[in-house]
């Protein structure tokens, strides 16, 4: 049990540097702590500080913004909101990298 705590501290400390405006993909921040971006994904659906630890900053590797969980519901168009508003360019749901 402590290494999942410890896993789950890890991962959102990583995502709570993720400057304004950038992202990371789920397998970025899962390759550096040896784990599953399904289980980073799960870290971060879990996620109860979303300001201070910003989980809509984190996408799949192909570009897809992912899932978003917003006070227990999937609410993907607001992580589609948080990200446009920093600047991020999404078209049908993907990320346009310049």
């Amino acid at each position: 049990m402590k290494d999942k705590n410890n896993l789950k501290e890890k991962v959102l400390k990583e995502v709570s540097k993720i400057p304004r405006g950038k992202v990371l993909t789920y397998k970025q921040i899962a390759d550096k702590f040896k784990t599953s971006p399904r289980a980073v994904a799960k870290i971060l659906s879990l996620n109860t500080r979303p300001i201070k630890i910003p989980c809509h900053r984190v996408i799949r590797s192909d570009g897809k913004i992912g899932g978003y969980t917003f006070k227990g519901k999937f609410k993907p168009k607001i992580k589609i909101k948080l990200l446009r508003k920093e600047g991020i360019k999404i078209k049908k749901g993907k990320i346009i990298r310049n």
